[in-house]
């Protein structure tokens, strides 16, 4: 296992620079001259160029990406042009929305999806079935920033029990901080449920065909503990798959929510850099997020592995 783990330790090492490298000169090409757009365009030549030099734009990309490159690894990710402050700063106070609004979506459609879609291959082709699956087909089809404002017009219009926007920060009041996030993770959790559902009952229908499921039931097994003994198991492998693109997912999706309900979170943050042209927050905090979702696609890595121990050595699904 260790073996295995610094294998996929490794890869994402590589991965991560390289996609260092094509974030950075990907933005760097964009047309526009950041010192430009903060000084306005009735700016002399001379403050444009003391400006460049004083960012170190003046410099070629190669010193540029190499300096960012060091500083990354120092924890140092720059300063803002625009804020005038250290871009770590300014991402650790967004990622205390972020994050926990993020892992607590995937959290709550875990919770809800999963029992679902086992519940519903339980009971395959009855009255269950059918009704989960039309709310899951329902669930997909609804996006979530239409859902995150009727969730708004309910709750905090209508009913006003919980608030329509806004974050108390977590050393204010974090009872008043966790009731800021409760619609924004439900708005981004129930559309990825009615996912983690049907992807669950699909799995779990082609695993309750397999012999080793039949052979459990020959042994005197009913039915509900061949799958909680045998099946889900299995059948967890592709769903882990899917739990980690939508990790990806919800990162991005907090973009639109934050801005649905004024949260200051890591997407509004990346909205306002772009808008001001703000290149150094724009590819660190994206990079941040990239390392985000690398990280927990190597810990489906090593979840597999243990879920499946023939996955280190190459082997096939186990079979119960």
């Amino acid at each position: 296992m260790i073996g295995f783990a610094a294998k996929r330790l490794f890869g994402v090492a590589v991965t991560l620079l390289v996609a260092a490298a094509i974030l950075f000169f990907l933005l760097d090409i964009l047309p526009g001259d950041p010192a430009r757009f903060m000084l306005g365009i009735n700016a002399t030549e001379d403050a444009v160029a003391a400006l460049r030099t004083e960012l170190g734009l003046d410099q070629p990309a190669f010193n540029r990406f190499f300096i960012w490159l060091f500083g990354l690894f120092q924890g140092d990710l720059g300063i803002s042009f625009s804020q005038r402050m250290p871009v770590t700063q300014l991402m650790a106070e967004r990622l205390q929305v972020s994050l926990p609004l993020a892992l607590g979506a995937l959290a709550l459609s875990t919770l809800i999806g999963l029992p679902i879609g086992i519940f519903a291959a339980q009971h395959r082709g009855k009255l269950g079935d059918t009704l989960a699956m039309v709310l899951a087909q329902i669930g997909i089809a609804i996006p979530n920033f239409w859902f995150a404002m009727l969730l708004v017009l309910a709750f905090a219009v209508t009913w006003r029990i919980l608030p329509p926007g806004g974050f108390v920060p977590w050393g204010e009041n974090p009872l008043l901080a966790l009731r800021s996030l409760v619609l924004p993770t439900i708005a981004l959790a129930l559309p990825q449920a009615a996912i983690l559902a049907r992807v669950m009952r699909t799995s779990l229908v082609d695993v309750m065909q397999a012999d080793f499921i039949r052979t459990a039931r020959a042994k005197g097994l009913s039915q509900s503990q061949a799958i909680w003994r045998h099946g889900v198991r299995n059948a967890l492998l592709p769903v882990l798959t899917i739990m980690g693109l939508q990790f990806a997912f919800l990162i991005a999706g907090t973009i639109i929510v934050e801005n649905v309900f004024y949260l200051p979170g890591l997407g509004r943050l990346i909205f306002s850099a772009i808008s001001a042209r703000d290149l150094i927050v724009v590819r660190s905090a994206i990079l941040v997020l990239v390392a985000m979702v690398i990280l927990v696609m190597f810990i489906v890595d090593l979840a597999y592995a243990l879920v499946d121990p023939r996955i280190r050595t190459g082997g096939g699904q186990d079979d119960g």
